[in-house]
């Protein structure tokens, strides 16, 4: 932000305005030296205007000479000697009490690259015998090793520089990861108080001051009311100004001027400090005058303050591996214990005991296939499953940690919980199971030098925040945070994590062969096939009747449209039997509704994607959705015309999720969405995300349809047979029973169902039957939270939700005393739960005649209520 940038006056404006300041670019330079700017074959390209003053030159001036012409031979030698050792980009080469010219004055010189160009800057020498400088900073590191304790080394580190420089104040201020910072040790002359705790927020140093920080390391500004000096001409050949990132006289922002006159500081110093290569923070001294060190007792400092960053490393890391040594202990005592009883890992206290010794926390919760589990301080079972929820949409296979849960999971109105921070562990990927640690909420007051929320006000240099003008102390009570998890315990919290998933894969091993020792394959087979038979009828079903005519619709066109889309389930279901009900290939897929419904134009379907395999629901899924968009292609859009085509192009991300584009061109011009809405519209926009857990997005554009579908990563891969939980199905009377239309009569019915379409003719089923309002989902998860937030009258549950059952959402509802019924594909062959066994259990597919007579029997009313 130089004089001459202009910004909105109605834009938002904070700090970060300064970021699109140029301030290695303003041109200027300290008025304490001068510089020069070299070609690589030492011709003066560039002076800073007052070089005349430290320097003899004639009347002829600087532009153009040679390097010769105004410095000894001697000297030249000397500073390519210097160039010669420079090493990496910003290197800086130092040289002390040199003469440049034959009168015998001497200066202090830096010298470093910018791209091809050599940038010269020279102080007077003001040191005329400084001393032994190694021994001086090896004097100043041993007394920081005496200190004991981290605030005792930073405040030791602070007096030395102090004792160095001369400054007024020196503080050690250290960054916080979200930017801000903290005064964490300070020396200072009496009378000019204490900013010892302070905070200053993180917009105080702008984005490219702090890129600059990690380059160059010291910054010195000597005066801030001396006039800057421009540099002679103000651009290179190109139109650049000379780029001053390295420069240890560069000018000083205006803004930052204004920013330390309001502090009342007349000169500055900081020295970077950096840790692992991040800045770690900065060793920040004012003077309440000017004040100018010598460049040799600055780069003293500079060389105490890598000493410094180094022994801070090296303390941190020596706690840090202490810690990490002592987690690894303890998750070896986790694997160990659990090998020889596995039946501990069903004691949660036990579990949050061993995992809260290796990461300090107030509670631990376990979800694992819809279970879950508590211990100590943890929220309720409702906010428990929003937050597994929303952890879902965070990065698999990663624990995640955050000490502020208000920004995952927004706190519901009339809902207080003193829980504020958690670290979730993933210990499988399909289905998503964590174990969390959760951290309670720390009320603390946070001092800030000055007001952090400052008013907009226009100033010389454009938009500024004000006041800094007192930088007086202003308190903020932080609340709905914990205490921050560390980089150390995500560590922890990884290697916690693979000794977990050890665990988890141990104990599935072993059940698994448990279980086919137990089992003959001849029952699997006839519980897979009576279950796989009594979903395709409740398909079959709610096919036909959600696909009913519209008004003056022939029943020819009625059957067309049911024999259509049986037929597409039917080709889809051939693919899957020939793969012995395996993944089967999605090019396959779309050839076969092509050479179905474009005989002798099958090239008018472009197919563009690699070899990729999709498991059987997904399969049936994208069947149903291909079949429609062609029907619709052919009778209205691209495919209706004979120069019109699709293009269908589908990819594997890099998560393993499948990216499904079906895109219509050279077609009739679209008139945008369709006026009504039928079934096969709802085929196409819902059953990706109901069924598969995916997304769908359709666009009406003038050009075309085009339609981009998401298939979650879990149907992608081939996964293991997995047996769903068997439960014993009483015979039914098979005597017809008429509904009772106002059996649900003001009741609010919760639906859980994973297929879409049997969903579909459920939802209208429980409506003939009397209900107010049906809610549908498809999960555990969101079934357990849609409880939590609205509590249900009665509630229908598919034992059977795909990767797991429903089972846990039972024992919600057992719980807040709310009637169900259990509903099934599968054959007497199965077993309820025991605690579970006497609930009432409808088989599939359902008729109002079953529906009617398993929800009387549970509400204990008679049929003609």
């Amino acid at each position: 932000m130089t004089t001459e940038t202009v910004l909105d006056r109605t834009a938002e404006v904070d700090l970060t305005n300064c970021d699109r300041e140029p301030i290695h670019q303003l041109g200027e330079i300290q008025p304490i030296g001068f510089l020069i700017v070299l070609t690589a074959d030492w011709m003066i390209s560039n002076a800073s205007a007052n070089t005349p003053d430290f320097l003899d030159v004639d009347e002829r001036g600087l532009i153009g000479r040679p390097a010769t012409d105004i410095m000894t031979k001697e000297a030249i030698h000397t500073l390519r000697n210097r160039l010669a050792l420079l090493r990496g980009a910003d290197a800086l080469e130092r040289v002390f009490r040199m003469a440049l010219q034959d009168n015998g004055k001497c200066f202090d010189i830096a010298l470093h690259m910018s791209g091809s160009r050599i940038i010269l800057e020279a102080e007077p020498s003001s040191e005329h015998d400084y001393g032994d400088a190694t021994g001086t900073v090896r004097g100043m590191v041993s007394r920081l090793e005496q200190a004991g304790d981290m605030p005792a080394f930073f405040n030791e580190g602070a007096r030395q520089v102090r004792a160095l420089t001369g400054f007024d104040r020196v503080m050690v201020y250290r960054f916080s990861a979200d930017g801000s910072g903290e005064v964490v040790a300070e020396s200072a002359k009496g009378g000019i108080g204490s900013f010892l705790g302070l905070h200053y927020p993180a917009t105080d140093i702008p984005k490219q001051a702090r890129e600059l920080y990690t380059r160059s390391l010291l910054r010195v500004i000597t005066d801030i009311n001396a006039e800057p000096v421009p540099i002679l001409p103000a651009t290179d050949e190109y139109g650049k100004p000379v780029d001053l990132s390295l420069s240890v006289l560069r000018s000083v922002s205006r803004i930052h001027i204004e920013y330390l006159r309001n502090m009342g500081v007349g000169a500055s110093m900081s020295i970077s400090i950096v840790v692992e290569g991040k800045l770690w923070g900065l060793i920040a001294c004012h003077h309440y005058s000017p004040r100018c060190p010598s460049f040799e007792r600055r780069s003293v400092a500079e060389l105490f303050a890598q000493m410094f960053a180094m022994r801070i490393e090296a303390r941190e890391r020596k706690l840090i591996v202490e810690y990490e040594r002592r987690a690894r202990d303890i998750s070896d005592q986790l694997l160990g214990a659990v090998a020889s009883d596995e039946t501990l890992l069903n004691d949660p206290d036990w579990l949050s005991q061993i995992l809260t010794s290796a990461i300090p926390a107030d509670g631990v919760g376990v979800w694992i296939n819809g279970n879950y589990a508590f211990s100590g301080l943890t929220p309720e079972t409702g906010e428990f499953a929003r937050i597994i929820q929303a952890l879902n949409t965070t990065a698999a296979g990663r624990a995640y940690a955050t000490d502020h849960v208000a920004s995952l999971v927004p706190p519901r109105e009339g809902k207080e919980s003193h829980i504020a921070g958690l670290l979730a562990i993933p210990i499988s990927r399909t289905p998503r199971d964590y174990v969390v640690l959760f951290r309670q909420e720390i009320i603390r007051s946070v001092r800030w030098a000055g007001d952090p929320h400052k008013p907009v006000e226009y100033g010389p240099n454009g938009p500024r925040l004000t006041p800094r003008q007192s930088f007086e102390e202003w308190k903020e009570t932080v609340v709905g945070r914990s205490q921050p998890f560390t980089d150390s315990e995500m560590r922890v919290a990884e290697t916690l994590r693979a000794t977990l998933i050890e665990v988890v894969l141990r104990l599935s091993d072993e059940a698994s062969a448990e279980r086919k020792e137990a089992t003959s394959r001849q029952e699997l087979l006839i519980a897979e096939l009576n279950h796989r038979v009594r979903n395709i009828l409740s398909l079959i079903r709610g096919l036909i009747r959600q696909s009913k005519p519209a008004d003056g619709t022939s029943i020819e066109d009625f059957v067309k449209v049911i024999d259509g889309r049986v037929h597409a389930l039917a080709r889809a279901h051939n693919q899957i039997t020939d793969d012995h009900w395996g993944p089967a290939p999605v090019k396959n897929l779309l050839e076969a509704e092509a050479a179905a419904f474009l005989t002798t134009q099958k090239d008018r379907l472009l197919l563009d994607g690699p070899n990729v395999l999709l498991n059987p629901q997904a399969y049936s899924t994208l069947a149903l959705v291909v079949h429609e968009l062609v029907t619709n292609s052919v009778k209205y859009g691209s495919l209706s015309v004979e120069t019109g085509e699709a293009l269908v192009e589908w990819s594997v991300r890099d998560n393993g999720d499948l990216h499904f584009c079906w895109r219509e061109r050279s077609g009739p011009e679209v008139a945008g969405p369709p006026q009504r809405k039928g079934f096969g519209t709802t085929i196409i926009e819902h059953s990706v995300p109901y069924d598969l857990g995916g997304t769908a997005k359709v666009a009406y554009a003038k050009e075309g349809v085009r339609a981009d579908f998401v298939i979650p990563a879990k149907h992608v891969v081939q996964a293991g047979d997995i047996a769903g939980t068997r439960i014993y199905l009483p015979d039914a009377p098979h005597t017809p029973v008429e509904h009772a239309s106002r059996l649900l009569h003001g009741k609010n019915v919760l639906l859980v169902e994973d297929s879409l379409i049997i969903a579909l003719d459920a939802e209208d089923l429980l409506i003939r039957l009397g209900a107010d309002r049906v809610n549908t989902e498809a999960s555990a998860l969101g079934a357990i939270a849609a409880i939590e937030t609205e509590k249900p009258d009665v509630a229908i549950l598919d034992i059977n939700l795909g990767d797991h059952d429903s089972v846990p959402i039972a024992n919600r509802l057992a719980e807040l005393e709310v009637p169900f019924i259990f509903a099934t594909g599968y054959g007497e062959q199965s077993q309820l739960p025991d605690h579970h066994k006497r609930r009432p259990v409808a088989q599939k597919p359902y008729t109002l005649a079953s529906l009617s007579r398993r929800l009387s029997e549970l509400l204990g009313v008679g049929e003609e209520a």
